[in-house]
């Protein structure tokens, strides 16, 4: 990971309170445990049926049977539990999630998410990512502030296929921290190196700056 997107899943990390039940989603999301001290009181959960996730392992290090829902090598803590997916899913379902953060293709001024097909391109399936985005008390993004091609992900509306309609709260990028509010998006904070402007720029909707100095990640 470049040195930016490391601050950026830190920063996201900091959303973490004690106590909190917490569902990581699949890609940048998945890196956040790596930035969690070590006793840091947190539940995490992966719906592929396992709570309580230590760090993620190198392949040599790790048990090749122990896996979360994006295929990382993860470890155990004290307390882990393991369960099929109907117990899994009863936990999503049930509203029990506190937190989850998830990935994006596309998130819109109104919250709407886009994560899981873009046509044209292969999609495995839409997984767990409708129910958590629905049912988990609060809903942050993590993704790149730009795809490959340079188009903006922050849309006034999505183009691709949605997978839950205003469920967004906060969107964690490697330019900003911008949250979801009723007048749309609304910049928070900024990563280092990067101007108000530069964020302006690079989001295909209008966004709120405050009138006063952001802190920093």
């Amino acid at each position: 990971m470049s040195d930016v997107r490391d601050r950026m899943v830190a920063r996201a990390a900091r959303e973490i309170a004690p106590g909190m039940v917490v569902n990581l989603g699949i890609g940048l999301p998945t890196k956040v445990v790596n930035h969690l001290p070590a006793d840091f009181p947190v539940c995490l959960h992966t719906e592929n049926g396992l709570t309580g996730i230590g760090p993620t392992l190198p392949p040599e290090k790790a048990d090749r049977n122990l896996i979360d829902a994006g295929g990382a090598y993860v470890s155990t803590i004290p307390g882990s539990a393991f369960f099929d997916s109907a117990t899994s899913f009863a936990i999503v379902r049930s509203g029990r999630l506190d937190l989850t953060m998830l990935g994006a293709f596309e998130v819109s001024a109104a919250g709407d998410l886009a994560n899981w097909r873009i046509p044209g391109k292969f999609s495995p399936g839409v997984g767990g990512g409708i129910e958590l985005a629905q049912k988990a008390r609060r809903v942050v993004v993590l993704t790149t502030h730009t795809d490959r091609a340079g188009n903006a992900k922050l849309k006034q509306e999505c183009s691709l296929p949605l997978t839950a309609r205003a469920c967004v709260s906060r969107i964690f990028t490697d330019m900003a921290v911008i949250d979801i509010t009723a007048v749309g998006f609304v910049l928070v904070e900024i990563a280092e190196g990067v101007s108000a402007a530069d964020v302006v720029a690079a989001t295909d909707a209008p966004l709120v700056v405050p009138d006063m100095p952001l802190p920093t990640f």
